[in-house]
């Protein structure tokens, strides 16, 4: 397969997901005003609670066995090392791009969430079906590609949905604090000398209560917490992010997945409750068309009103594009110089390739979700990905290079 074919590959997937945002963009102006701002706001929430828990779910029952799990057991591995290199490659970024407080949750999550859904189960069989390929016989491939793929897919979201999802979430909390500091600064200056003079009296006639309160918060302030006490907080941390819709729906995905019974009673032709899965599978099909509307849509704002310097656009591609494939190709190889991985050259591409992805689009669901840089999000993920379909086919053939 040459590199023109690679390139073609790996340009039909961006250029569907850029046709769609210019869709959602089109909807979103004030000439068409079928998406506005509440509009979008209200179709995220859909997005975040049915659609993206029934995919996790759909793909992970479907596509996902025990044995997978066992065998395929440096996959998880291999994409958590994918989000904490490029988090840490993203938190260097920021230290020195130095953006607005609430903005570097969303640069560190950029860098580090890939797009391990639609884009692989996308690119992966068509380089199967591609003629010349090295991957062997185009029907195996593709199957064992599309496992790949989707058990990437639903490890990906799993990941997203709790560290990535815990990142844009602290940002949105640091862009309320800013706020209410701002709010304090402005009042006194518009507030009225009446209610100014009701505040102070109302000040005098508490204020022994507030001065015996004080030494107390003093004190708690002060006051260390226990190792036992931290460990408490991230346990309780971890609980509420998995507790989650979309992490809940691959949660319940692996145990179906899993355990034969249960998957015999949703899955296939002869399956009792088939109907079930077909319906989940169909809410699950809408999740990547809205996300990639809504994006199109805040996109119409974000070129109009964003600030997102160039630096911090070069800074994320130069962090997805550059550093992360490098390193992956030192991990694969590493790993299967080890004896950790399967001979099979597909499974060692595509772990080379999950650190070659566009960020994930489910950000600008979260970003939506929070009210915090959703139009600097929209502008980050146009720019990376249309630098993804060169970016992904160069490295597509080095990595074949590699292999063979």
């Amino acid at each position: 397969m040459g590199l023109l074919s690679l390139l073609e590959v790996a340009l039909m997937p961006n250029l569907q997901v850029l046709l769609i945002c210019l869709l959602g963009a089109f909807l979103a102006t004030d000439y068409c005003n079928i998406l506005p701002a509440h509009a979008r706001n209200s179709l995220n929430k859909i997005v975040f609670t049915v659609f993206t828990p029934c995919l996790m779910f759909a793909n992970l029952a479907k596509t996902v066995t025990f044995q997978d799990i066992i065998s395929w057991w440096f996959m998880p591995l291999n994409i958590g090392l994918t989000f904490l290199l490029g988090g840490i490659l993203g938190w260097i970024a920021v230290k020195i791009l130095k953006p607005k407080p609430y903005l570097e949750g969303l640069i560190i999550g950029t860098s580090s969430a890939g797009n391990l859904g639609n884009l692989l189960l996308i690119i992966i069989p068509a380089i199967c079906a591609e003629e010349g390929s090295p991957f062997g016989d185009r029907e195996t491939c593709s199957s064992l590609g599309l496992s790949y793929a989707s058990f990437s897919a639903a490890l990906g979201g799993f990941y997203l949905w709790t560290s990535t999802f815990h990142l844009v979430k602290t940002s949105s909390l640091r862009l309320k604090e800013l706020e209410a500091s701002e709010e304090l600064l402005k009042a006194p200056n518009q507030a009225s000398n009446a209610a100014l003079h009701t505040h102070l009296l109302h000040n005098q006639h508490n204020g022994e209560e507030i001065e015996s309160q004080q030494p107390v918060a003093i004190l708690q302030k002060q006051e260390p917490a226990s190792l036992w006490a931290k460990i408490l907080q991230l346990f309780h941390v971890i609980i509420e992010e998995l507790m989650a819709p979309p992490s809940l729906g691959a949660i319940v995905g692996f145990i179906f997945g899993s355990v034969t019974w249960l998957r015999h009673l949703i899955v296939g032709s002869q399956a009792p409750f088939r109907v079930i899965q077909d319906a989940i599978q169909l809410l699950g099909d809408g999740t990547i068309p809205c996300t990639t509307l809504i994006l199109g849509g805040n996109l119409t704002q974000g070129l109009r009103s964003s600030k997102v310097k160039a630096s911090t656009i070069v800074g994320v591609i130069a962090v997805r594009y550059f550093a992360l494939p490098g390193i992956g190709v030192f991990v694969v190889k590493g790993a299967n110089a080890l004896g950790f991985l399967s001979p099979d050259p597909l499974y060692q591409f595509l772990l080379m390739i999950q650190y070659t992805t566009p960020p994930a689009m489910a950000i600008s669901t979260m970003t939506q979700l929070f009210g915090v840089g959703q139009e600097e999000c929209s502008v980050i993920l146009l720019w990376t990905y249309l630098a993804a379909a060169l970016a992904l086919a160069v490295w597509s053939a080095v990595f074949m290079w590699i292999l063979f």
